[in-house]
């Protein structure tokens, strides 16, 4: 067996099915559809969550709790992260952001108080954890809250 001998097997290829061509094919007229009702019409048939007039599953399950839609979203920033900046430095909203530390600040900037850090910096956040804080003091360090309305 050589490779210009290599075939599909019979009957695995036909030919595509073309509908519509007149009366002759076998398949004019209604194209293959039938003659009545939704799956006949152009741009007939149901959405895939259509359930056939069933009360729908979204409509059917019990509904749990609700969305607070005055919730603030802050930008997380832990202490850990603060190393990557110079000793002595000032670190501000605009710092976090352009060290890619923080996505957006939605609602503000909040540093918690996760890992350690060894340099005195002066972080300038919109809010602080009381772990967060003493751990920015006790290496030389201060925070400082900016108010929230301020977000640059």
């Amino acid at each position: 067996m050589r490779l210009e001998d290599l075939a599909p097997a019979k009957g695995a290829k036909s030919s595509r099915k073309r509908v519509g061509r007149g009366c002759g094919s076998g398949l004019g007229k209604t194209a293959g559809r039938g003659t009545k009702g939704q799956k006949s019409r152009s741009g007939g048939g149901t959405a895939p969550w259509f359930e056939g007039g069933q009360m729908p599953l979204q409509r059917r399950i019990p509904k749990r709790g609700f969305t607070n839609v005055f919730k603030k979203q802050y930008g997380i920033v832990n202490v850990s992260d603060l190393e990557r900046f110079a000793g002595d430095s000032q670190i501000g909203p605009k710092e976090l952001l352009q060290a890619g530390l923080v996505k957006t600040a939605n609602d503000g900037i909040k540093l918690l108080a996760d890992g350690d850090i060894t340099h005195a910096f002066t972080v300038q956040v919109h809010k602080a954890s009381a772990a967060a804080v003493s751990k920015v003091e006790a290496a030389g360090g201060r925070v400082e809250l900016i108010p929230l309305h301020t977000r640059k």
